[in-house]
């Protein structure tokens, strides 16, 4: 997937209204992950992305165990936006994340708690807000 596709998804999706809204979900949200993933891993999922969104995941560091909770407060503060649109446009970014990178989106919701899997378009459940 290219640059200006994954971020075309990610504002339709999220239905923001600019692309330059959609840069900013997207930075927030694969930044906040990044910080949630190994480096290995970080790095292996960085890899199958546009250079431009994939540097996002390898920007912060070092790996915390954070929960949905502070990943949430951590994308809101990021991106600029209320919690519950932090929320919609994490969920965005993450189901154009699994999209892109099908062959290693195992490997990373294995390296999730539970508590995360609502936030994949695979998972069931309601969305913590």
């Amino acid at each position: 997937m290219q640059h200006d596709e994954f971020i075309g998804q990610v504002q339709n999706r999220a239905r923001l209204a600019s692309r330059g809204a959609a840069e900013a979900a997207a930075r927030a949200t694969l930044e906040t992950l990044g910080e949630r993933l190994d480096v290995g891993l970080a790095e292996n999922v960085a890899s199958q992305l546009p250079p431009e969104i994939g540097r996002h995941l390898l920007e912060t560091r070092p790996f915390e165990r954070i929960s949905i909770a502070e990943f949430f407060d951590r994308v809101s503060l990021r991106e600029g936006v209320d919690r519950p649109q932090a929320v919609f446009h994490a969920r965005a970014v993450l189901e154009v994340l699994e999209i892109a990178t099908q062959g290693v989106m195992d490997k990373v919701l294995q390296s999730l708690p539970e508590e995360f899997m609502p936030l994949f378009a695979g998972s069931a459940g309601q969305m913590p807000g």
